[in-house]
């Protein structure tokens, strides 16, 4: 699971830059994909989280 979200972050984050240079950084795919890379690195927060409070245990 950790290594896809973090595959699927770099994709993100490849895009919103992309996305940025050609559309300008207050255009709204931009803004979508900034949001959507927000998403996926608070859940791989959380993921990261829990899977080192199991190996703690």
């Amino acid at each position: 699971m950790v290594n896809l979200l973090l595959k699927q972050m770099e994709q993100t984050r490849e895009m919103m830059i992309r996305s940025g240079v050609e559309n300008g950084l207050q255009n709204a795919k931009t803004i979508q994909l900034s949001r959507r890379l927000d998403q996926l690195m608070n859940t791989y927060y959380r993921q990261t989280a829990i899977e080192e409070e199991d190996q703690e245990d």
